[in-house]
């Protein structure tokens, strides 16, 4: 296994290192005011300016849709490094330069499976940064960690797709800037389990989609919103369908692999700040005649939160190394072991940085909380983390169980 990245990623890693020091990390207090100045005007979804002047930063220097191999030329290797490095400013860097979800997986789907004119019409302006997508898959009704049992309804009536059900957590959908859903429900329910599914382009403005509210996490609003969404006799040309009928639980698995990748490191990145945040305030407060960095218990919680980081980077290169070198199919038991360790990773250390921040941990004072929420809801999106659990065993088991 090769890990090292090529010249070209070390060259965006340098020049998106000194983007996040000179203009990321200054801008994080301007974004949270602005925020705050948005919600009173009854506006908490908008974006903040902050955030287009730093796309537009961004894209001056180069750093945009690095995460498309097609546009940056490089590897899922030498991307995991970079995404590493935004998942410092999670709110941030990936949306500052084009690399954030749902977009991303979105803009793969219609990369990978769009027709041209879908391409024209939605992947062009989601690549130049002018929209943002949302992907409309988990249903409240049903266990959605099983995707088969999603029980929207895409009905076909000539040349037209009719569309009925109920979703939430749709990430993005309350961004006003969101102008279409890759939406996810059945065209085919008496088909085998796994080709019962289609995925089909709506845009947000469609007669009958009414977003009913954005979802909470932890008590916090997300800028971009994660929203319940109902779906009233929905028609939407078939032309919007993307791939063919019955494709879309493979679709979605195609859309999952490199994300993965993004995610877990963008964890890891989101890691080793509450990591270094631990040690400045670790070295800085006393505590009982001497610094918290002294006492025993506090440095086995930074020496374990060292440890976990380094395993968990470890795994993930390696699962990005695969990608790189065998496929997403070859790296199934990989990427579904990532989604697991990073979130739950991330988690322990950013909890232990909480800890060691005492009171000031939980507050909005310091990013952890925050951080903590962010890490949090990763052990739920895009599958929790039982259904991976699950899939690395029966990989596992397989190659004996298959001998009896």
């Amino acid at each position: 296994m090769d890990f090292a990245i090529s010249s070209a990623a070390e060259d965006y890693a340098k020049r998106l290192s000194d983007f996040m020091d000179s203009h990321i990390y200054p801008a994080e207090p301007v974004y949270r005011d602005q925020r705050i100045a948005l919600a009173a005007e009854g506006k908490e979804h908008h974006v903040p300016q902050v955030v287009e002047d730093l796309k537009v930063e961004a894209r001056s220097r180069g750093l945009w849709n690095l995460w498309l191999p097609a546009v940056s030329g490089l590897s899922n290797v030498d991307y995991a490094h970079l995404a590493e490095i935004m998942g410092h400013s999670g709110n941030l860097a990936p949306e500052a330069t084009n690399s954030a979800a749902p977009d991303t997986g979105n803009m793969e789907v219609l990369h990978l499976f769009g027709t041209t004119e879908q391409k024209e019409r939605w992947l062009q302006p989601l690549l130049d940064g002018e929209i943002r997508s949302a992907f409309a898959m988990t249903e409240p009704a049903v266990a959605s960690s099983d995707a088969t049992n999603i029980s929207t309804e895409i009905r076909r009536e000539g040349d037209e797709y009719v569309i009925n059900g109920r979703k939430w957590w749709i990430s993005g959908s309350a961004d006003p800037r969101c102008a279409i859903m890759i939406v996810m429900g059945k065209t085919s329910p008496d088909a085998a389990a796994h080709q019962q599914q289609s995925m089909v382009l709506v845009p947000m403005d469609t007669p009958g989609v009414t977003v009913v509210r954005p979802l909470p996490v932890f008590g916090y609003q997300d800028q971009h919103g994660h929203c319940e969404i109902t779906f009233e006799n929905v028609r939407v040309p078939t032309s919007n369908l993307i791939g063919e009928e019955g494709g879309g639980f493979a679709i979605a698995q195609a859309r999952l692999g490199p994300g993965r990748i993004h995610h877990c490191m963008r964890a890891i990145g989101m890691a080793e700040r509450a990591l270094a945040m631990m040690c400045q305030r670790a070295a800085s407060r006393v505590a009982f005649g001497k610094e918290l960095a002294r006492q025993g218990v506090v440095q086995e919680q930074i020496a374990e939160s060292r440890m976990e980081i380094e395993q968990a980077r470890l795994m993930t290169l390696k699962t990005a190394w695969l990608i790189d070198t065998v496929g997403a199919k070859g790296a199934r038991s990989e990427i579904a072991a990532i989604k697991v360790i990073a979130p739950r990773m991330a988690c322990r250390v950013i909890d232990r940085a909480i800890q060691i921040h005492g009171g000031g941990g939980v507050s909005d004072d310091f990013p952890l909380a925050q951080m903590y929420a962010g890490a949090r809801t990763l052990r739920l999106a895009d599958g929790p983390d039982e259904v991976h659990v699950r899939s690395v065993a029966r990989q596992e088991l397989g190659k004996y169980l298959q001998r009896s």
